[in-house]
């Protein structure tokens, strides 16, 4: 299914199956419009007695496009930053990434703002951003979010250990997903802090489930000594398995804060290593679970500099076992 953008034509269409009887799935059919784009159009843009109409629809949306140009007046007022931005994007650089550099400079720009002009002014810039699918959302006050995580039983970094932070032992880990230009295919990749060792799984269809069945899988493998936390971002990938994955692992799972990449600095690191056999833009529909296997084995013998030239592998599998 398209996901191409509503105009004022195809707003009108939209009016006239609705007010015929079609459903939004099937008005979505028959113009070629993700069901989605549908259900979110005719959200945000119906009347306020609940009918959608082409025409106030197409007036609403031109409304609330003027006011968001005003909102982006400080990008948009000077070419030279607004280059800079969409060039550092490009780069792909994080927005908080790009307002922190800024700062450094005397520029103040909040990373918010930068998020709200990519979505809805620069949508092309979205697919350098390493959360794609989710559009951004500001995020809650600390105490907010502290209090939301205790209702749902997920544990953040903030709770974590401080052995981890300081890689004083073995056991701790953390895990992402790198993917493919496909967007559909992905390597999963975790890797343990203190000695670098990483393991990875090719992933054909991803979905929380299939995570799930993955990382019990992969951790069957690894020794219960070497398995005391795992820290993950906030991707809908992961899905809300923690507690599952703690009963069946002996883990403690723990989350970063949203759009805090560098709280998994380890894994962060350990995927760009990684991306030297797969790089970025490459299809992972002509990878093989082979193939990763081999990397992950290159990557575990190649001596590290900050291990005195041990390698990951040396390391994980003899340090602490007189612990």
């Amino acid at each position: 299914m398209s996901h191409k953008q509503f105009n004022r034509d195809s707003r009108i269409q939209l009016g006239t199956l609705l007010s015929i009887g079609y459903t939004q799935k099937k008005a979505g059919e028959k113009l070629g419009i993700d069901r989605s784009n549908v259900n979110k159009e005719v959200s945000r843009n119906k009347d306020e007695d609940g009918i959608y109409r082409g025409a106030s629809a197409h007036r609403k949306y031109l409304k609330r496009r003027k006011l968001s140009k005003k909102k982006f007046g400080k990008i948009r007022n000077n070419k030279n930053l607004e280059r800079h931005i969409i060039d550092r994007i490009k780069r792909y650089w994080s927005p908080e990434q790009v307002a922190g550099r800024l700062k450094k400079k005397g520029i103040i720009i909040s990373h918010e703002t930068i998020y709200k002009f990519i979505y809805e002014e620069r949508l092309d810039l979205v697919k350098f951003l390493r959360h794609q699918r989710n559009k951004y959302r500001k995020r809650r006050g600390s105490h907010a979010r502290m209090r939301l995580n205790k209702a749902s039983k997920v544990r953040m970094i903030d709770e974590r250990p401080r052995e981890v932070e300081e890689r004083s032992r073995m056991g701790d880990w953390e895990d992402d997903t790198i993917i493919g230009k496909e967007r559909k295919q992905r390597i999963w990749t975790c890797v343990e802090r203190k000695s670098g060792y990483g393991i990875a799984e090719k992933l054909e269809v991803v979905s929380a489930e299939i995570m799930n069945r993955t990382n019990v899988s992969a951790f069957k493998k690894i020794p219960r000594k070497r398995k005391l936390t795992l820290t993950r971002d906030n991707g809908p990938e992961f899905g809300d398995y923690d507690k599952d994955l703690e009963k069946r692992t002996g883990l403690e799972v723990y989350r970063a804060h949203a759009y805090h990449s560098w709280e998994r600095g380890s894994n962060e690191n350990w995927n760009g290593l990684l991306r030297q056999f797969f790089p970025s833009g490459s299809y992972f529909a002509n990878i093989k679970q082979t193939d990763v296997e081999r990397a992950v084995k290159l990557l575990n013998s190649r001596p590290r500099k900050r291990l005195g030239y041990a390698t990951p592998a040396e390391v994980f599998k003899g340090c602490g076992d007189s612990d």
